[in-house]
């Protein structure tokens, strides 16, 4: 089961998938139960990923907690977990990678207080109450992978066999926004609006942002979160220029740092997808934006659904 994306998280996907694709939303293999092995090893070179998790679990996971681990993979997180708990639950539902796990973790010198449990997530539930639950089943915007539907099943589950008081989740939030881009589309003189994914942190020449993110969604997996989200609203221009796509950009919090007065966070890669129609705007328009998508769908579900038009344009000053 575990981590992100359909083809190799956090954007070291191929730039994507042209559209229209097919739109399995809720097939099994959107969960990302067999993504293949070399990815999950992809993920520990992810030091943008790894460090942020490895900080988040050292704050928070106190000395002889219990920990519970929601779609186990490598079994990395729950090896960081085990440094400070007294017994780590670790459940993965990939055979292989189960032994995979198993096998990496008999290296560690903590390997001993995990148990990996061969299990689906959506079922499994621990034999004892447990003080954190870490589960990393997100892609950009809730898309793809099912960490509301798994989070949300556990909690009524786990309601019903150890009462009202639950653990702590790792991530405990998301915080998702927009922001609307010029993105060169032209391949060596081949038009091809795409999926793409960008990197935090690096240089995009190819994207030139026309206006600043704007928050659409909070996901606080603390309390019940729906499946359905959607977005209408207007977003500031801040040049002249073309949209022809919509950036997404999803800040997870990790860990609430309460003894520092901050959060521990990691910032998925941002998605890129195409608007099937291009709006010309200037610097000062109020561009308006429209989606709709249930988390865990396709990439596509949420690309059909993206619509942008002008609805405050700017006069030229020398009109």
């Amino acid at each position: 089961m575990s981590r992100m994306e359909h083809a190799a998280h956090l954007g070291r996907a191929a730039p994507g998938a042209s559209l229209p694709m097919s739109d399995a939303d809720d097939e099994p293999s959107h969960l990302g139960q067999f993504i293949p092995l070399h990815y999950h090893h992809n993920m520990l070179l992810d030091a943008n990923r790894m460090s942020n998790f490895k900080a988040a679990i050292d704050a928070v996971v106190f000395k002889g907690a219990r920990v519970l681990e929601l779609g186990g993979g490598t079994g990395v997180l729950s090896c960081f977990a085990a440094a400070h708990a007294s017994k780590v639950y670790c459940v993965e539902f990939n055979p292989d990678m189960v032994a995979e796990s198993r096998r990496l973790l008999a290296m560690n010198a903590q390997g001993h207080k995990v148990e990996v449990v061969h299990a689906d997530a959506f079922e499994y539930l621990p034999p004892e109450p447990v003080d954190v639950v870490i589960c990393e089943m997100i892609h950009v915007g809730m898309l793809r992978e099912k960490q509301i539907d798994v989070i949300e099943a556990f909690k009524t589950r786990y309601r019903a066999r150890f009462g009202d008081r639950l653990p702590m989740f790792l991530p405990t939030a998301a915080l998702m926004a927009v922001q609307p881009l010029n993105q060169d589309y032209d391949f060596y003189g081949f038009n091809a609006p795409i999926i793409q994914f960008q990197r935090v942190g690096a240089e995009h020449p190819g994207a030139t942002e026309l206006g600043t993110p704007v928050l659409y969604g909070v996901m606080d997996f603390d309390q019940t979160c729906s499946r359905d989200i959607a977005w209408e609203g207007d977003i500031a221009i801040s040049a002249d220029g073309t949209v022809n796509a919509l950036r997404f950009i999803t800040k997870n919090i990790l860990a609430l740092l309460g003894n520092k007065g901050r959060t521990q966070d990691w910032l998925n890669d941002y998605l890129v997808l195409p608007l099937g129609t291009p709006v010309q705007v200037r610097a000062g328009d109020r561009l308006h934006v429209s989606f709709s998508y249930r988390a865990g769908g396709s990439l596509q579900s949420l690309a059909r659904t993206m619509r942008a038009r002008v609805t405050e344009r700017t006069c030229d000053s020398g009109a």
